[in-house]
């Protein structure tokens, strides 16, 4: 589907009028780029922790860029659109900046990028599990488990390295039987593939409840959604939960603010596999779970990427 995409520049502070307005004028939904919502993150004052970002973003700037996805039937209303905003602006008697309020236009394609998406990918055997998307035929070999996948929104296909490490070193540490936990689930890929390979409860938490939404439905498709339980909270907040082994494939910055409540939640005797973890942030990982208690088994490394699987001492 074709949609024309309005942008209005103007600022953090009448984003949100801006937006409300665009709202009435479209169902293809609005979204708002806002420099100041980096800045945030980056400062940590989103409690959000990201580990790698361009040196650029961390530059203030002023503009925001608010975008509407209007039908190509409504092109001739634009002009109504923005008298509409600047009639808000004048309103606003100068109290609230609304920036420039330049706006430009393009036609671009709604949904064809999921199609081309899906051209590309492609069964990916990751030692007994294959993670397979579901409009795709495929054979399940002797001794093989499949992972249906069919979701294109959350994180968590089986390409990434990080996903894929998490994939195959659970297939030596996961026992029959066993409670898993997944912390930060995205797709549902880890716990829907620990339910395969037998695990007798499977634990899915995530704070997106898009990851939510993606991973229930992934269980539903795979078949085990009797053993698999997805959750919407804060990680594992203060759950009574506790599991034989636990899986958490998220940024090194997070896995460190968590090292002191995941060991909470394991069994005696239990593993943690972690993953996510860029070369310059491994001490970090490292010295945070050895002030729980615990010790790094294993190490795995794929690209720049490492995974750690963990004991206590």
């Amino acid at each position: 589907m074709k949609y024309i995409e309005l942008t209005v520049r103007t600022t953090t502070e009448a984003s949100e009028v801006v937006a409300d307005i665009l709202w009435n004028y479209t169902e293809g939904g609005v979204a708002v780029s806002d420099s100041a919502d980096v800045i945030a993150l980056l400062r940590g004052e989103s409690g959000v922790y990201w580990d790698y970002v361009d040196d650029s973003l961390r530059e203030q700037k002023t503009e925001t860029l608010v975008k509407a996805f209007l039908d190509p039937s409504r092109a001739g209303e634009i002009p109504s659109i923005m008298r509409e905003i600047r009639a808000a602006k004048e309103r606003s008697g100068g109290e609230l900046p609304f920036g420039t309020l330049e706006e430009s236009c393009r036609e671009i394609d709604g949904d064809d990028w999921i199609e081309i998406w899906k051209k590309h990918f492609r069964p990916i055997p990751l030692g007994g599990v294959t993670v397979v998307p579901e409009w795709i035929e495929y054979r399940k070999k002797p001794g093989e488990e499949i992972v249906l996948l069919d979701s294109n929104m959350a994180f968590g296909t089986g390409e990434h390295e990080t996903t894929a490490m998490c994939v195959t070193l659970m297939q030596s540490y996961l026992k029959r039987g066993d409670t898993v936990l997944d912390v930060g689930c995205g797709s549902g890929i880890l716990g829907i593939a620990a339910a395969k390979l037998g695990a007798e409860r499977c634990f899915l938490t995530d704070i997106d409840p898009i990851a939510v939404a993606s991973a229930k439905h992934n269980a539903q498709k795979n078949g085990v959604a009797d053993k698999v339980s997805v959750t919407e909270t804060d990680l594992i907040g203060d759950s009574e939960l506790s599991a034989d082994l636990i899986l958490a494939n998220i940024t090194a910055e997070i896995l460190a603010v968590l090292a002191p409540a995941i060991p909470s939640h394991l069994n005696a005797g239990g593993t943690i596999i972690l993953s996510g973890i860029i070369a310059e942030r491994r001490e970090l990982v490292k010295q945070a779970y050895r002030s729980a208690g615990f010790f790094v088994v294993h190490e795995e490394q794929r690209g720049e990427w490492f995974a750690y699987v963990l004991k206590a001492m």
